[in-house]
C-alpha cells in the first residue's frame, strides 16, 4: 500500500510484488467508475504468480482524494496518474488494462503514452462515440450519477458487485468525478482504435449486455486483437467468473511473450 502527491492530490496504489523468480512483466489494472482497486482482489494471487501488479484508486474514489476543484477531474489527470505511479515504482512500461471507465482511460493512455504499452487488456468496456448526439446521450448519464450523489449520497452507488467491493469517503468525489472524467469530450478514444500495434485483448462477460456491441467494435477495429466472452458473467466480469477471467488473462500475457 503507497500513496503519490500529484499536485496537492493523494493518489492511493498497490504494489504486489510477483511470487515468480527473475524479472516478471508488470500489469496496471484501473478500476470502473464508482469502484476500487477492491474489486481487484480476486485477481492478486492468480496474477502475482508471474507479475507484478499495480492496482489504484481514481481520484474521487476509495482512498485517493477527493478535491473539492472540480477542474482537478479529467481523463488527462487520470492518464497522469497513471503514468505517475508507474514513475514512482520505477516501471518504464507495462501491459496496461481497466474495466468500464479503466478500460477507457487504458486507451486513453495508450493514447497518451503508446511507448510504455506492452499490450492492452479491455474488460467490459467501450470506446466511446464518433455520433456527438450518442456521447451527448452518455454525458446525460453521467451527469444524472453526478446529481444522484449529490443528492443521496453514497447511498446512490447502487447494488453492482464491483461496487460493493468497494469503499469511498466522499460523494462529492464521485459526482465530480462523473462529470470530469466518465463524461467524455471528443472521439479521439475511438478513432484511435486502429492505431493500437501493440497485442490487446478485449474480454467482457456473456451478460454484460450493453458492452457486447462495443466488444465486437473494438475487436473488429483493434489489429489482432483477442477477444474472449466469459459465460455466466455481467458487466464485473472479474468478479463474477474470477477462475474463467483469470484464466483468460493468463493466457492472453503469456501469448505476448
Amino acid at each position: 500500500m503507497a500513496t503519490i502527491d500529484r499536485d496537492g492530490v493523494t493518489i492511493y496504489y498497490e504494489h504486489h510484488v510477483s511470487k515468480a523468480q527473475g524479472e516478471s512483466p508488470t500489469i496496471l489494472l484501473s478500476h470502473g467508475y464508482s469502484a476500487t482497486s477492491a474489486m481487484w482482489a480476486g485477481q492478486v494471487d492468480a496474477l502475482t504468480a508471474r507479475h507484478n501488479l499495480v492496482i489504484w484508486d481514481m481520484r474521487g474514489h476509495g482512498l485517493s482524494d477527493s478535491p473539492d476543484d472540480p477542474a482537478q477531474y479529467s481523463e488527462a489527470l487520470t492518464v497522469g496518474d497513471m503514468a505517475a505511479i508507474l514513475d514512482e515504482e520505477g516501471v518504464g512500461h507495462a501491459i496496461v488494462g481497466g474495466l468500464s471507465l479503466g478500460g477507457y482511460m487504458t486507451l486513453a493512455f495508450h493514447l497518451a503514452y503508446p511507448d510504455r504499452c506492452d499490450a492492452l487488456m479491455l474488460f467490459d468496456t467501450g470506446p466511446g462515440y464518433k455520433n456527438a448526439e450518442a456521447r451527448q446521450g452518455w454525458n446525460d448519464t453521467a451527469e444524472a450519477r453526478a446529481k444522484a450523489f449529490e443528492k443521496d449520497g453514497l447511498a446512490a452507488l447502487g447494488q453492482g458487485r464491483e461496487v460493493r467491493t468497494s469503499t469511498h469517503r466522499s460523494a462529492g468525489g464521485l459526482a465530480r468525478a462523473a462529470r470530469g472524467m466518465l463524461a467524455q469530450v471528443d472521439d479521439r478514444i475511438i478513432q484511435s482504435l486502429t492505431s493500437i500495434a501493440v497485442p490487446t485483448l478485449v474480454l467482457v462477460g456473456e451478460e454484460d449486455k450493453p458492452f457486447l456491441v462495443p466488444t465486437d467494435y473494438m475487436s473488429a477495429k483493434i489489429p489482432g486483437a483477442t477477444k474472449v466472452v466469459i459465460p455466466a458473467a455481467g458487466h464485473a466480469s472479474n468478479i463474477d467468473a474470477p477462475a474463467a477471467f483469470n484464466e483468460a488473462v493468463l493466457s492472453f500475457t503469456a501469448s505476448i511473450g
